[in-house]
């Protein structure tokens, strides 16, 4: 328990009582953390995506031994 736990307690608790309907400092923070590690996944897989279109678009230009350019 840290020490503005301890001076004004249990954000969760008064979020319960206090501020009934609103959600608290640590399940906004965890929803937030949740929500960016989503998202940054998102944007991982759309990069690395795109890399390989890059590659593979970049390959048929070239043309392969196996594969005429187009």
């Amino acid at each position: 328990m840290g020490f503005l736990d301890r001076l004004l307690g249990d954000d969760q608790q008064r979020a319960a009582t206090r501020y009934a309907g609103r959600e608290s400092a640590t399940d906004r923070a965890a929803r937030k953390r949740r929500e960016s590690y989503h998202r940054k996944g998102i944007q991982r897989a759309a990069r690395q995506g795109q890399a390989w279109e890059d590659r593979d678009r970049a390959q048929d230009r070239r043309g392969r031994w196996y594969r005429p350019a187009r």
